[in-house]
């Protein structure tokens, strides 16, 4: 390793052990801080700023001020709903966090090398071989830290380890084929198909991210080399689960992918993840969102497999709810379509 490398960090939100939603087998995924997108439904919304970011947890505040009287900046306030943090002061520098006794405030990422965060990772080894599983990358966006993806992803293949990529595109060709080497698997968000309503919807145009799908399409077809192609489509309501953009969706992978294609994921909406806004102190809009239904997911599901791709390879995951149910939590199990068939499944949503 040169001495540019030993000096490669790298800001990560958490390692996730023991998934079985972020590719084959049991894996640790590891979130990476940073998104070029914003996309208005995100469920990891604390992912998005490449910074290490305070938030505040209302549920454990016990109201004692701690830290507020511990803040070098004076960028912490309190009020009626609680605490208040003001967002162009706070320097994320944790004396707040430190001081809290109750773990109300805490820290959104961690800044770590990748020979360190590998061997934390390597503790789980056994019930990667086992299970058949790995590693996946995901976030936030890989690709906004490549050299840091890069050497994680080295180091886990060195190790014989399986390695995935969940990426949504959003980068240079240049930075996307320099990973892909490294990458055993690539699971890709195709969100939308109008490159207008995506830029409405995620703050930028799909127009690279298409591009890079077509020409990770080619680089697997030249170099058989990452063996497998995810395809993750979340279905948001009002948004990203209507007819035009599943059929859009399923014509283009006929058309320029075809059988790289392993499994087109569609994965529903859940809003489990508003108490990460309100630690933000972010109004999100879709916080009242209560879950699809089953009859309009398998319709959406049913709209995919007739677009032209091979509908074995197109998946429903995620919570719904019945016809009749105005149940909106997501929690247990719920019912999955897969190759037309039902089946039990859990997910957590962490699609951003």
């Amino acid at each position: 390793m040169s001495a540019t490398e030993k000096n490669i960090s790298g800001t990560v939100l958490r390692i996730q052990r023991m998934s079985t939603e972020d590719g084959p087998g049991i894996r640790s995924t590891i979130f990476f801080k940073g998104c070029p997108l914003s996309c208005v439904w995100c469920h990891n919304p604390e992912s998005i700023s490449p910074k290490v970011q305070v938030h505040w947890e209302k549920t454990r505040c016990i109201g004692c001020g701690s830290c507020i009287e511990a803040c070098p900046k004076g960028a912490l306030a309190m009020a009626q709903s609680g605490i208040i943090i003001d967002r162009l002061s706070c320097d994320s520098c944790a004396a707040c966090v430190q001081a809290c006794p109750s773990t109300a405030m805490d820290i959104y990422g961690e800044d770590s090398k990748p020979d360190d965060l590998a061997r934390e990772v390597m503790k789980d080894e056994v019930y990667f071989r086992k299970s058949g599983g790995g590693v996946t990358l995901s976030g936030g966006e890989p690709t906004m830290q490549p050299l840091f993806a890069k050497e994680l992803l080295s180091a886990f293949q060195q190790n014989g380890l399986h390695t995935a990529l969940d990426t949504c595109g959003q980068c240079s060709w240049e930075t996307l084929e320099a990973l892909l080497p490294h990458t055993d698997m690539v699971m890709y968000d195709f969100k939308e198909i109008d490159p207008d309503k995506h830029k409405n919807l995620t703050g930028i145009s799909n127009t690279k991210i298409l591009e890079n799908l077509i020409g990770l399409g080619r680089f697997m077809k030249e170099r058989g080399l990452p063996d497998k192609l995810w395809i993750r489509t979340p279905l948001i309501p009002d948004c990203t689960a209507t007819e035009q953009n599943i059929k859009g969706i399923g014509v283009f992978i006929k058309e320029h992918l075809g059988e790289i294609v392993g499994r087109w994921e569609l994965c529903t909406f859940n809003n489990l993840c508003t108490h990460k806004y309100e630690s933000l102190g972010i109004d999100w809009a879709f916080k009242k969102t209560g879950l699809i239904s089953h009859e309009e997911a398998g319709s959406l599901a049913s709209l995919a497999q007739g677009s032209g791709v091979d509908a074995r390879i197109v998946h429903l995951s995620g919570p719904m709810r019945n016809a009749d149910s105005t149940e909106s939590r997501g929690e247990g199990p719920h019912k999955s379509v897969s190759n037309g068939d039902v089946s039990e499944c859990r997910c957590e949503g962490v699609y951003a």
